[in-house]
């Protein structure tokens, strides 16, 4: 009996140390959980079931459980490493086989998929085409690598203040190139269908009747936000005449040097010169015919709050008390001198300007707020992961787009996971089903981006069970050796 006790023994100690050991060796492993093992004593059973003094019969070892306390957070600088402070188990897949872990080693794949280190696919909620969530349907994670698309204009929120004490400008007409025709200016990027940027300047101008009243000038590159190429014929035909004018010019300049006294060349030389001076201005004045602004009379109350957006030549009136600026045609230059500007083959927009919280103190002109909603074409730059799961894509272009939601899994009793290698676990019958959400939803604990969650094994506790289970392996052999003693001297009996 002796020897099956002590032999029972060192089998629990060698177990221990096994366990020990295994716990001491993965005590840099990210989001390992240490295991304890537990004993229980043995005692055979008489025939009828009973006895007084019933004697141990070893030791067995019950089970080696998990201990699944909370890891310290070690931060990092990845993006996609991910750590659960609190409940919960990130879901992978591979091909279909489903792991729960706590290891957060997150990156892409070539196709985009989140996957871990071993390239097991992280599960969560994926986005339609429209990036809305689809909530309640688990699957693999994608991230879009394409470039993002660009967005045309359609609002430009604004908030400013004109300067009440400012007077009539003393130059009329207005006059983009002239400062002293407007009392104010401010300029807004906007972009068309193609992604193209372009400056939208708004001109102030004070009037004197009715009071309280001022006239906005909107013009979009310098042009005419709905008409930018103007009479673009006449601009063509304007600048060919300077053209051949500059040639004239040129022969008759050239023709007098060599004979600087023939009063026919002088003449002639004059004549040219007069005939640039009027192409040029001809030219100028073509030029000019698409750079009529659109306008608005702005009625701000005796209080100085906007009161009133009566929209002119170019603007409309807009949902709730707003201004569209109507029909504008995204133009660009070509080369010419002057150039001939012409529509740039994008989508035709209408802006909505929203000008409502804008108002008339006495201070300078100054604004205070401008928005819209416009981008050009972004390509991917980093990626985010908020404390709720949800992965934001950044772009060049300064915009955001929501990617997927990465969902936790909890169980009703985690000691009943099966461990299966690769710092993760599968379910099994005693661990029951898994209750999937998304992090900071119910009981799941929150994601923490650009960390991971390191082993909770406490090394000094660990060696300490190294000492214990190395003394306890000492004592049974011990016994074995005691009871082999005893053995001996009775066999040894004449």
């Amino acid at each position: 009996m002796a020897f099956n006790i002590g032999l029972s023994g060192l089998r629990a100690a060698t177990s221990d140390l096994n366990v020990t050991g295994n716990n001491i060796a993965n005590a840099g492993t990210v989001g390992f959980k240490q295991s304890r093992a537990e004993f229980a004593d043995v005692y055979a059973a008489s025939v009828l079931g009973g006895g007084a003094n019933p004697q141990g019969s070893g030791v067995l070892l019950s089970d080696v459980s998990q201990q699944f306390k909370q890891g310290n957070i070690n931060y990092t600088q990845n993006g996609l490493d991910l750590a659960v402070n609190g409940n919960g188990f990130f879901v992978t897949s591979n091909n279909g086989d489903v792991s729960y872990t706590r290891a957060g080693y997150f990156g892409t794949d070539k196709e985009g998929f989140v996957v871990n280190n071993f390239g097991y696919k992280l599960q969560g909620y994926a986005v339609d085409g429209n990036g809305n969530l689809q909530n309640g349907v688990v699957s693999d994670i994608q991230i879009q690598t394409a470039s993002q698309a660009p967005k045309v204009t359609s609002q430009v929120d604004q908030t400013f203040n004109l300067n009440s004490t400012n007077t009539v400008p003393a130059t009329t007409p207005f006059n983009p190139a002239d400062p002293t025709s407007y009392n104010s200016a401010t300029s807004t990027n906007i972009y068309d269908s193609q992604g193209n940027s372009h400056v939208m300047t708004q001109y102030f101008v004070k009037q004197t009747t009715p009071t309280n009243t001022w006239v906005m000038n909107v013009l979009v590159d310098g042009r005419n936000p709905a008409d930018p190429d103007g009479d673009a014929v006449a601009v063509t035909a304007a600048n060919a005449a300077l053209t051949t004018a500059n040639a004239a010019l040129t022969t008759a300049n050239l023709a007098l040097a060599a004979d600087p006294l023939n009063p026919v060349l002088v003449a002639d030389a004059a004549a040219a010169a007069t005939a640039v001076t009027a192409a040029t201005a001809a030219a100028a004045a073509a030029a000019g015919l698409g750079t009529v602004p659109a306008t608005a009379i702005l009625t701000f109350s005796s209080s100085g709050q906007l009161q009133a957006q009566a929209p002119g030549a170019g603007l409309a009136a807009g949902a709730n008390g707003t201004l569209d600026l109507v029909g504008w045609v995204p133009a660009a230059p070509n080369t010419a001198v002057p150039p001939v500007w012409s529509p740039n083959g994008t989508t035709t927009a209408t802006i909505n300007l929203d000008l409502r919280p804008s108002t008339q103190f006495a201070s300078s002109f100054a604004v205070s707020s401008v928005s819209q909603d416009g981008y050009t074409t972004g390509q991917l730059s980093g990626l985010e992961v908020d404390d709720t799961g949800i992965i934001f894509a950044r772009y060049t272009n300064g915009q955001s787009k929501v990617q997927g939601q990465v969902v936790l899994a909890n169980f009703a009793n985690q000691q009943g996971l099966t461990p299966a290698g690769k710092t993760a676990w599968t379910q099994s019958f005693e661990s029951g089903e898994p209750v999937v959400g998304t992090p900071r939803s119910g009981t799941m604990g929150a994601l923490q981006s650009g960390a991971l969650e390191d082993s909770n094994v406490e090394l000094s506790d660990q060696l300490v069970n190294l000492i214990v289970a190395q003394r306890n392996y000492q004592a049974n052999a011990k016994t074995i050796e005691t009871e082999s003693a005893i053995t001996q001297t009775i066999i040894n009996l004449r």
